[in-house]
């Protein structure tokens, strides 16, 4: 088999991450070095073999690898058809450098529920306008990756805060059109954010970043009722673009917005 590359990597508009990189190699082989950030990786297909700290580990199926910054380490194919990884690289804050003894200790993780929202992040990622859904996707993966770190059971029982998810439900009230990143509302509450996320999904059945956009696909509702065109609608609704739209309203209503608008009009 000749050997075969394929990559993509961009930086999105998301706090603490510096970068998105996925890959597919059959017969590269990394040498040693180092990031000055936290490596969050999943294999998608295919296995890897690397070393870190002068010992071996490998990514067998459905673990998370969570490789610490400014130690060492490779990686190459552990089977014959190569591998296809996506990775995170988080800034050294996200996570701490208290924690790096933890993550040369222990840096496979075998968690499904921690793999499967790595890979709705790595979703969100790919959609520019769902930045909130990023954030507060990646304010749980980064505790229950602490949670790892520490030795400690993950997701405990939610605390229940009922005051502080009806100040984030105000909050987003009065910003369905320009909205807010994760950080910016914490700070505002004064919560963390993992909390402010747990105690809003826990007070209303629904994540912050669902109630954004159904706050966000009901005010494009009646603008597309004013006659409105579904272009300008998306600008006027806070949505990224017509696509980022007709993506959400599709899924929310069943029908796109044109759609939507013409049914409106025949009737």
């Amino acid at each position: 088999m000749a050997a075969q590359q394929e990559v993509s990597a961009w930086r999105p508009a998301v706090a603490g991450v510096v970068e998105v990189f996925h890959a597919r190699f059959t017969e590269y082989a990394y040498p040693m070095h180092v990031h000055d950030a936290w490596t969050l990786l999943i294999v998608d297909d295919g296995a890897v073999r690397y070393e870190l700290d002068r010992h071996e580990h490998g990514t067998p199926h459905d673990t998370v690898t969570l490789l610490p910054p400014h130690v060492p380490h490779n990686g190459s194919a552990a089977t014959p058809g190569g591998f296809r990884k996506r990775v995170l690289y988080l800034d050294a804050g996200v996570l701490g450098e208290e924690l790096i003894g933890s993550a040369v200790d222990a840096p496979g993780l075998w968690d499904p529920v921690l793999r499967r929202r790595v890979g709705q992040l790595h979703s969100a990622l790919a959609r520019p306008g769902d930045e909130l859904e990023a954030d507060s996707r990646l304010a749980l993966i980064g505790e229950r990756l602490r949670v790892h770190l520490r030795a400690q059971r993950p997701d405990g029982p939610a605390r229940r805060d009922p005051a502080l998810a009806r100040r984030l439900r105000e909050l987003l009230d009065e910003r369905v059109v320009e909205g807010l990143v994760l950080d910016e509302a914490a700070g505002l509450v004064q919560a963390h954010p993992a909390h402010l996320v747990r105690a809003f999904s826990g007070a209303y059945g629904i994540a912050p970043h669902q109630y954004l956009t159904a706050r966000r696909v009901d005010l494009a509702r009646r603008l597309l009722l004013d006659g409105r065109p579904p272009g300008e609608v998306a600008a006027a609704a806070g949505f990224y673009d017509q696509a980022h739209l007709t993506r959400h309203f599709r899924k929310l209503v069943g029908v796109t917005p044109g759609r939507y608008a013409r049914k409106f009009s025949v009737r």
